[in-house]
């Protein structure tokens, strides 16, 4: 149910900052390059919201991703540390399971995640995503099932990946164990 209500309360934030600048739905989804009517679904919570998009939708509004997610600022300018199993953690209906290594640290130029994945079935699809900048994905544990765009890459422990993400990708744990990795999504 947290989860939920986590993403009850990013829809509300990202309402009232559109509501707040004055942009319509349309005009917004077009600048955001996203359908209109998944927009609609974002914002009313009927939808669950790539983690790539709000990244990008706070962009746009030029508020940190920590602010958009939690509704508080990030504070801290000189370092951040965070411990192991630490980190602000992102609820989702999703089966992904993220947690923001930097979420306190005002400014920064990429936000990195560390990201479980539970496997799935083979016959489960990949779901796919884009947001603009680049991306990259350092396997700390696991297979993953990589598609961006039509290509299909196989990341075992070690394998690193950096990507045009404003391509169409998406990934799954495979070999029937969860993968871990870390994400870095940079404008």
């Amino acid at each position: 149910m947290a989860e939920l209500e986590q993403i009850k309360q990013i829809s509300i934030r990202m309402k009232d900052l559109r509501e707040i600048f004055e942009i319509s739905i349309d005009m917004l989804s077009k600048k955001l390059n996203i359908d209109k009517d998944v927009y609609e679904k974002y914002e009313s919570s009927k939808k669950d919201i790539p983690v790539g998009f709000l990244y990008e939708f706070a962009n746009y509004f030029n508020v940190s991703l920590t602010t958009l997610l939690t509704g508080e600022e990030p504070k801290l300018h000189t370092y951040s540390l965070v411990r192991s199993g630490k980190g602000l953690n992102i609820e989702r209906k999703k089966p992904y399971k993220y947690h923001n290594l930097a979420y306190n640290f005002l400014n920064k130029k990429g936000e990195p995640f560390i990201v479980t994945v539970p496997p799935t079935g083979d016959d489960v699809p990949i779901t796919l995503s884009e947001h603009e900048g680049q991306e990259m994905n350092y396997v700390i544990e696991g297979t993953l099932k990589v598609l961006i765009e039509d290509h299909e890459l196989i990341l075992n422990e070690g394998d690193c990946l950096y990507f045009d993400s404003s391509k169409k990708h998406g990934m799954k744990a495979i070999g029937g164990t969860e993968a871990k990795f870390l994400a870095v999504i940079m404008k």
